[in-house]
């Protein structure tokens, strides 16, 4: 598997894997997060052309521009680089894919001088919240929200998310590498 940046070409895989990623939503009771559309191709393009837009995709060296099994895209909030959005394609789940681009975009972020990664989650979900505890991200209480997050938070809770409970959550970055924990 490599890290590589996503093209214009990869964008409707990137909505087949968000698609597909949903589907385990239905099992939780969670149809409409199950049935939401994915990001708009013009949404992608935009964090593409911001150079904010990640693929995992196979390495097997014989097709440098593989079709991605996972993607992240990302912006800068307030004094750290908030994830938007990352997402495994389940046929892929298991081997560390979203862990591997979270893991790049703390470099990323790093070299940028963020002092943090940030996003949002369902806090329930043990894809979401429990797994990103899990990888050294700590749920952030009301008062330790930046500006950018509480318009973030904001913004879900007009889109009907807060149906579910949500968090979000930080994880701090240092010079040295990244701080988090691996799964036991």
């Amino acid at each position: 598997m490599r890290i590589r940046p996503a093209t214009q070409a990869d964008l409707p895989a990137l909505q087949d894997i968000e698609r597909a990623a949903g589907e385990p939503f239905h099992a939780l009771d969670m149809a409409a997060i199950a049935d939401d559309e994915p990001p708009t191709i013009e949404t992608l393009e935009s964090f593409r052309t911001a150079g904010r837009a990640w693929v995992a995709a196979e390495a097997d060296g014989a097709t440098p521009a593989a079709l991605p099994l996972a993607y992240l895209i990302h912006e800068p909030v307030d004094a750290a680089e908030h994830i938007e959005q990352v997402t495994v394609h389940p046929r892929a789940a298991h081997r560390r894919i979203g862990q591997a681009l979270i893991e790049h975009t703390a470099g990323l972020a790093r070299e940028a001088g963020r002092e943090a990664l940030t996003l949002t989650t369902f806090a329930d979900v043990p894809w979401n919240a429990p797994y990103y505890a899990r990888i050294g991200f700590r749920v952030l209480g009301e008062a330790e929200l930046t500006p950018g997050l509480r318009r973030i938070r904001a913004h879900e809770a007009e889109l009907g998310l807060d149906r579910w409970p949500r968090v979000a959550m930080r994880r701090e970055l240092t010079r040295g590498g990244p701080r988090s924990r691996t799964a036991p």
